[in-house]
């Protein structure tokens, strides 16, 4: 979907302006957050697609308004919900007034370094080869999808290059709203900065896009 996150070649944003020596956390409670975004999402009832969709349908009014920490929040309560683990009104007075879903399973804390370092692979084996090889000219698809989807809103309908084959992986456009999970050639593919910002974009800049294999069409 075309979301608030959705920022590529938007203007009156202001500039970005890297903080030197950033810290990971800003706050004690944006490192929680993450802690409970990993420890929730273990217990197996969604996908990432599905907590990433959730952030990125928040509002625009509302999701350019919060921080990065406060997305992840708004996301994680939206999953929870969902999935019957809380009601909105425990989730604010942080008291349970029903049993709620029983997890799958549960993440222990002395497991998290090991979880963390293995990740969480996407890769599946592939039932077709590749339909396109390093070096050819592709064409991004045109669309405006009510799901979710990986491909941005700046580089659809776009002339680009193909600049590695990743492996076939998880399609997130349906893991992120519970369908059976498929899986699609991915590639990095390289577009010009004239190519997608104009003829007035720095004619030596470029832009590498990881996209699935429904979103090409061959040039």
């Amino acid at each position: 979907m075309n979301g608030g996150q959705d920022l590529g070649g938007q203007m009156g944003f202001g500039p970005v302006r890297p903080e030197p020596g950033e810290p990971i956390f800003h706050a004690d409670w944006e490192a929680r957050m993450l802690a409970l975004n990993v420890a929730a999402g273990a217990m197996g009832h969604w996908t990432i697609d599905e907590i990433r969709h959730a952030r990125e349908a928040i509002p625009p009014a509302d999701y350019l308004s919060l921080s990065y920490y406060e997305i992840w929040y708004a996301g994680l309560r939206d999953v929870l919900v969902r999935h019957g683990f809380a009601t909105p009104g425990e989730l604010d007075s942080g008291a349970p007034a029903t049993k709620g879903t029983v997890p799958k399973r549960v993440l222990k804390g002395a497991d998290v370094p090991a979880v963390l370092r293995r990740g969480f692979p996407y890769e599946r084996d592939a039932a077709a080869p590749a339909r396109f090889a390093v070096g050819d000219a592709v064409r991004t698809i045109v669309m405006h999808p009510q799901h979710h989807t990986r491909l941005p809103r700046y580089a659809r309908g776009k002339l680009g290059k193909v600049e590695a084959i990743r492996g076939n992986h998880v399609f997130p456009d349906t893991g992120a709203h519970g369908a059976p999970e498929t899986a699609q050639w991915l590639y990095t593919v390289v577009f010009s900065g004239p190519e997608l910002w104009g003829r007035d974009a720095d004619p030596n800049s470029s832009v590498s896009v990881e996209a699935w294999e429904s979103y090409l069409e061959p040039a």
